[in-house]
């Protein structure tokens, strides 16, 4: 094997203090500088028949995806399953083109049964019949957005129902495509199915436009979503730019997780604030936002801001309401904030000229980009190699560029966040060149985070107790 030599030369000593203000060590939810000793592992294949024990011991792999010598399930005697749930993202098409193509034409599956507007279609009351797929039916789907199988919010919770509706369909392999609600969903349909002593495997597809599940390095669609968005940033930043004190603001997808919002402002090179859930900031006062944003306007004469639409709701009104789905109902912060800045520029008697868009569901419908399409087919591909060989309460997603099988009660632990010290953030704040923290009272928002981490902790490790807990009653 070769042995490549990675050792970096320096000129010499570094002695000059650097001017860019970052943090020395973790905890501080700032970005840190970067040391000499940090690494990154060239191997990052490992076999665990080779290491049992220490920091490579079994449990912390990931299972490579991909086909197996020998598969579980005679093709012949096979009846598969696929429904899409939540919300719309670019790519559902193109996993179900997948999908069914890997079944019929590398297995020789010829029963696939697509199961229409998501954990609904599976109820008599609602008066959906499947819909039988094949190559010819899916060939072209992927050129369209949207589903071709139609979607819905909830029904995830009648777990009963559900895997009635899967035995009496005869299916035998389900693939399950949707987010972090509909993969929870997803282990509850598997759990039931053990417990009901039946031969049939789970496999979910992760579907978050939002890019918050955690440990994939990407979920499909997020690449075309930031695409679309980077758009609709340049398109508004004209505006803004062609007008005396133009300002353009728009409002992206990101409940919980601002990376959509965070990536189009590095891609467009033409934003002057990002505002996610992660980083809270003020209103008011001497250091909030809108103080920043006439400094802007005063010397550049003009300003776009990205805002995640789960950002600032502590500033908001909360609605109290849940969708189908069980998820909070977000206040809407895009119009808040558009209604609070020409408030505060009237009052000031500056002329200001404000374009305000919510490209959110333009975004959702699209067609997929080159690339996204491509990981859709992958991700398809090792769905039906994992079912095939009897994999089941997983899903697949691509860790360190490799295609992994990830237990889904893992994956649905906790949601995938932008990290405030990560480089991630820092190299936002360095496109953006808006201040680290947009606050008039930094110790009370350090220990309001520190306070929001310690709870998000506390309950991925609650549901992990509980994951633990019933491997150890079988």
């Amino acid at each position: 094997m070769i042995k490549y030599d990675f050792t970096v030369e320096n000129l010499g000593e570094c002695k000059v203090k650097s001017p860019i203000e970052l943090s020395l060590d973790h905890g501080t939810f700032r970005a840190a500088y970067v040391k000499d000793t940090s690494f990154v592992r060239y191997h990052v294949n490992s076999f665990a028949d080779s290491t049992p024990e220490g920091p490579d011991a079994k449990e912390n792999f990931m299972e490579k995806a991909g086909p197996r010598e020998y598969i579980y399930f005679n093709p012949a005697h096979v009846t598969a399953g696929i429904c899409t749930c939540g919300g719309l993202c670019p790519g559902l098409n193109d996993v179900i083109r997948a999908v069914v193509r890997c079944l019929w034409n590398r297995y020789g599956v010829r029963r696939i049964r697509g199961i229409q507007f998501g954990y609904k279609g599976f109820f008599n009351e609602s008066g959906y019949e499947p819909v039988d797929l094949n190559p010819d039916n899916v060939d072209t789907i992927h050129k369209i957005g949207g589903t071709f199988l139609g979607t819905s919010r909830g029904g995830g919770d009648r777990t009963v129902d559900i895997v009635d509706s899967i035995e009496r369909l005869g299916i035998n392999v389900m693939f399950i495509i949707g987010g972090d609600g509909t993969q929870r969903g997803a282990l509850d349909i598997a759990n039931e199915i053990e417990r009901r002593g039946l031969k049939i495997a789970v496999v979910g597809i992760p579907k978050t436009v939002d890019n918050d599940l955690q440990f994939i390095d990407r979920s499909f669609g997020f690449e075309t979503a930031v695409q679309k968005a980077t758009q609709a940033v340049n398109s508004i930043h004209m505006e803004a730019h062609s007008q005396i004190g133009g300002i353009g603001l728009v409002k992206l997808m990101g409940r919980e997780s601002g990376f959509i919002a965070t990536a189009t402002a590095l891609a467009s090179h033409e934003t002057n604030f990002c505002l996610i859930p992660e980083v809270p900031f003020d209103l008011d006062g001497p250091n909030g936002f809108l103080h920043h944003l006439e400094q802007r306007i005063e010397k550049r004469h003009h300003a776009v801001i990205i805002v995640a639409e789960g950002a600032g709701q502590e500033l908001l009104d909360s609605t109290g309401q849940t969708d189908a789905s069980g998820n909070k109902k977000l206040a809407d912060i895009g119009t808040f904030l558009r209604d609070k800045i020409n408030e505060y520029f009237k009052q000031r008697n500056i002329h200001i000229n404000l374009k305000y868009i919510d490209p959110g569901y333009e975004v959702r419908a699209s067609v997929t980009t080159a690339n996204d399409s491509l990981y859709c087919e992958r991700l398809g591909n090792n769905a039906v190699h994992a079912a095939m060989a009897g994999k089941t309460k997983i899903v697949v997603g691509l860790v360190h560029e490799k295609f992994v099988h990830i237990p889904i009660a893992m994956a649905t632990l906790t949601r995938n966040m932008v990290d405030p010290e990560s480089s991630l953030w820092r190299d936002c704040l360095d496109a953006t060149l808006q201040p680290v923290y947009m606050v008039n009272n930094e110790k009370q928002m350090l220990e309001r985070l520190q306070k929001n981490a310690d709870e998000t902790e506390a309950k991925a490790l609650a549901r992990l107790e509980k994951v633990n807990q019933m491997k150890s009653k079988k």
